[in-house]
């Protein structure tokens, strides 16, 4: 096994393990169970996901599409070319 990724947070060790296993890599979340004991303290360098030896250089280009979209800031996020949401008003 090999660490493609250092988490800053559960959610997005989650976000690229299911990224790399919707591209039918097998892919482990390292740690996450350590960050109840951490209380209050930061968790650095306790999640990680990690893939198997032979599946290193294929996940490279998934983590580093997953990682580019989680540091796009949220207004660049949603295409241009995206419908825009008209949501119905709730019943009163």
């Amino acid at each position: 096994m090999r660490t493609v990724y250092h988490a800053e947070g559960i959610v997005d060790a989650h976000l690229v393990k299911d990224a790399l296993e919707q591209a039918g890599i097998p892919a482990f979340v390292n740690g996450e169970y350590l960050i109840g004991g951490m209380g209050q303290l930061p968790a650095r360098d306790f999640l990680t996901v990690s893939v198997p030896d032979v599946a290193v250089e294929a996940a490279v280009p998934v983590v580093r599409e997953v990682t580019d979209l989680l540091r796009t800031p949220e207004s660049e996020a949603v295409p241009q070319h995206a419908p825009p949401l008209h949501l119905k008003p709730a019943a009163t």
